[in-house]
């Protein structure tokens, strides 16, 4: 842990380092370490964490016409400074596409998801009528739980009123989501999003659109794949999950996780720059300061929040 000016709280996170400066602002560091199944894997990815918090900042930068969001700079590759907000307990999770969670529950017999009712006669990968949203609790330790909205609003988590203004700004954030993918030849298949708000506005708070957070598929081919029941070709980290599962890992008790060679970290790290350069159109830039050059700068950029 970092001491860093004016600091008055820390939070570790699974990727996360979070610090509190002041009483109104964060800075988020993004690590290189990286979870699945909600547990940390015992080696880092390098650049990583450059590559989320510099997704996320360009996408933050360009969803700021729908709702306000807590960022104000990202003075480094890796980190990013912004306002405190009082955080809503549920992520909005939301699907363009039956994948993943939602298609494992499908295939398992189940047609109700988080209080969604799944159409019949789906396939793995199929696009939904509509997106659909499957909100989870948020959880500081351990799983997240899928929660439906019914649920979310009886147990008084967060008001019908608010809940039904995620609601809008989730559909909305996704819609602008897929347009932007589309346009690198991408389709969007599902992410999360998480919100808080200062007083009685809200805002969208820690990162959106990163492999971290969302899938993507590649749109050239889709349709064809999905006609011979073929594996679409996808950008996100759900190549790391398959990993593991094919290594006979899945977060269960007892269970080891496999073996990260210096290849599979290797190819893991090329993935997420590829992700980068795919969904932003731009030329991944590694950053490497020396230790002390990065906390000067970060330091002088926490500093001038107060000057």
């Amino acid at each position: 842990m970092l001491q860093l000016p004016n600091q008055t709280g820390f939070y570790k996170g699974k990727v996360r380092d979070v610090y509190t400066i002041g009483q109104h602002h964060l800075v988020m560091i993004v690590s290189d370490r990286i979870s699945a199944f909600d547990v940390v894997l015992p080696r880092p990815i390098p650049f990583k964490g450059q590559v989320l918090n510099q997704i996320a900042a360009w996408a933050l930068d360009a969803t700021t016409d729908i709702l306000p969001n807590w960022k104000i700079a990202s003075p480094l590759a890796n980190v990013s400074i912004g306002l405190k907000c009082d955080t809503y307990p549920v992520e909005m999770v939301v699907r363009g596409n039956l994948t993943g969670h939602a298609w494992r529950t499908y295939k398992s017999g189940k047609r109700v998801l988080c209080g969604v009712t799944l159409p019949e006669g789906m396939k793995e990968n199929d696009p939904f009528p509509q997106p659909i949203i499957t909100p989870s609790t948020k959880a500081h330790e351990g799983h997240d739980e899928d929660i439906s909205r019914e649920e979310i609003i009886s147990r008084g988590i967060v008001s019908e009123a608010e809940y039904v203004q995620l609601e809008k700004f989730t559909l909305a954030l996704f819609a602008r989501g897929r347009e932007m993918a589309s346009e690198r030849g991408l389709i969007l298949v599902d992410t999360k999003y998480e919100f808080g708000h200062i007083g009685d506005t809200i805002y969208l708070i820690d990162e959106i659109h990163t492999p971290d957070s969302s899938r993507y598929f590649y749109k050239e081919g889709f349709e064809e794949r999905q006609q011979r029941g073929e594996a679409q070709k996808q950008l996100s980290k759900e190549f790391v999950r398959e990993w593991l599962m094919s290594n006979g890992f899945q977060g269960q008790e007892g269970q080891q996780v496999p073996e990260m060679t210096d290849e599979v970290v290797q190819s893991i790290s090329e993935r997420y720059i590829e992700l980068f350069e795919k969904v932003t159109g731009k030329t991944f830039v590694k950053e490497e300061l020396s230790e002390n050059e990065w906390l000067e700068k970060l330091n002088a950029s926490i500093q001038d929040l107060t000057t």
